[in-house]
């Protein structure tokens, strides 16, 4: 695959925006125009715009405000998602919120920049996730991952997610948490790349999500959960004895 297009076919990259201000709207069309292979197909200013043209115009990648004046850009990415599985969100938001990138993360977005990002930068990231990849590199996976093992951080997940997974999957996907690329877990582990790869895949479809970092969160959550548990019950324990 070319840089720039997202099939063999060599159809440009096509990007829906949606952003409730008009000179930010503009500004992202006529950067994104301007590059080779890359072609605005549609534009919302609100949710409900979104929901109503996105599906019609069949983008392969949908930039999209965090917030907006009827809801957020991550519900957005969820139902788009849910109605073009193959559609590539990149979330653009103000604000370094973690709290929202976690929530980008598990409605199945590709990225999440800040809008003080430059503009190179930004169709660097729409060929990004244009080629399946992710715009959460290891840093910003580790530092999520550290946010959520704070004290009272996540929610109250299942405890049985994991389940599923063997041992080797599970150390597979403890090292994902830990925001290392597959070289460095063949490395830690003792394995081949193709090796931690096909692992990876399987924990994916066990898990029920597309990207690792869905997963690595997927596994802090019910870690700490049970560990929180086992704090109640020591405690317990101490008190009756």
């Amino acid at each position: 695959m070319s840089e720039g297009t997202r099939s063999p076919s060599g159809a440009p990259i096509r990007v829906f925006l949606l952003d409730d201000h008009e000179v930010v709207r503009r500004g992202l069309r006529d950067l994104l125009d301007s590059e080779p292979g890359i072609s605005v197909v549609g534009e919302a200013a609100t949710a409900a715009q979104a929901l109503a043209r996105g599906p019609a115009l069949r983008p392969d990648i949908a930039v999209l405000d965090v917030r907006l004046p009827d809801g957020d850009g991550i519900s957005v990415c969820r139902a788009l998602r849910s109605a073009m599985p193959s559609l590539a969100c990149l979330m653009l938001t103000s604000f370094d919120d973690e709290d929202a990138l976690l929530d980008a993360i598990m409605a199945g977005a590709a990225g999440y920049v800040l809008k003080q990002i430059k503009g190179s930068d930004l169709v660097r990231a729409v060929r990004t996730v244009a080629a399946g990849r992710s715009m959460l590199d290891p840093d910003t996976t580790a530092r999520l991952m550290r946010s959520l093992r704070e004290p009272g951080a996540g929610t109250e997940p299942r405890d049985d997610r994991l389940a599923p997974l063997s041992e080797r999957e599970r150390e597979v996907l403890e090292l994902i948490g830990e925001g290392l690329t597959n070289r460095q877990i063949a490395e830690r582990l003792h394995l081949s790349e193709k090796t931690v790869k096909n692992h990876i895949s399987r924990i994916l479809g066990k898990l029920g999500v597309e990207r690792r970092v869905q997963a690595a969160v997927i596994a802090t959550q019910v870690r700490e959960h049970g560990q929180g548990d086992g704090d109640r019950r020591e405690a317990a324990r101490a008190r009756g004895a």
